[in-house]
């Protein structure tokens, strides 16, 4: 028998706060083979990792400039309209981690996320100031599914994994989570995630 769930830690990217850079490049490019193509080539999930581990944007992007000079400009907009990127609030899970800090559950952040955009998001969205402890892999030089990630929150909110749900929208994250003693939920949207909820016994 496993033991009640009674903290949630929340993944906060395309979990609690939708990001994609294709809503910033498909207003620059004509067609969307066009950004699909700048994005496998150019500015590549790959090279913004560097960012998630806390590289600042202007070294990363230096480096990507010199390999791509004829798209210098195109590169500068990842920094200076990153907000473009962030079109507001994933449908219905505010509503959810409202429910669940109303009602006692103790609530808590793990997130690949370069340290200014969190600052930005934590004021922009109130939510966000609700979890009690958030580890931001910008500030740690580390990013999920890195296991000592996952350490680093379990010690500083004093964690008992086998006792915590832990969401996220990464197959990889998750398991990795799952090894650490977790609970899990891999999120595809707020009404699964409801269900998953309703059934832990966390809201009603």
């Amino acid at each position: 028998m496993t033991d009640r769930v009674d903290t949630v830690v929340f993944d906060i990217g395309n979990v609690l706060i939708a990001w994609d850079p294709r809503h910033l490049y498909r207003k620059v490019f004509a067609t969307e083979a066009e950004v699909e193509r700048f994005l496998a080539e150019v500015c590549t999930l790959e090279w913004h990792l560097a960012h998630d581990h806390g590289v600042s944007f202007e070294e990363n992007a230096l480096k990507l400039k010199a390999l791509h000079p004829d798209h210098g400009e195109l590169i500068d907009m990842w920094g200076g309209r990153y907000d473009e990127m962030i079109p507001g609030r994933i449908p219905g899970t505010a509503d959810l981690l409202h429910a669940l800090g109303d009602a006692g559950v103790a609530l808590h952040g793990l997130t690949n996320m370069p340290v200014p955009t969190f600052k930005h998001l934590r004021e922009a969205y109130p939510e966000l100031q609700r979890l009690r402890t958030t580890v931001v892999s910008g500030d740690e030089g580390i990013v999920k599914p890195d296991p000592r990630i996952f350490e680093l929150l379990i010690a500083r909110a004093a964690l008992a994994p086998q006792r915590t749900l832990f969401i996220d929208d990464s197959r990889a994250n998750v398991d990795a989570a799952a090894k650490l003693g977790f609970v899990t939920h891999r999120f595809e949207s707020a009404e699964d995630l409801r269900a998953d909820l309703v059934r832990l016994g966390l809201i009603v």
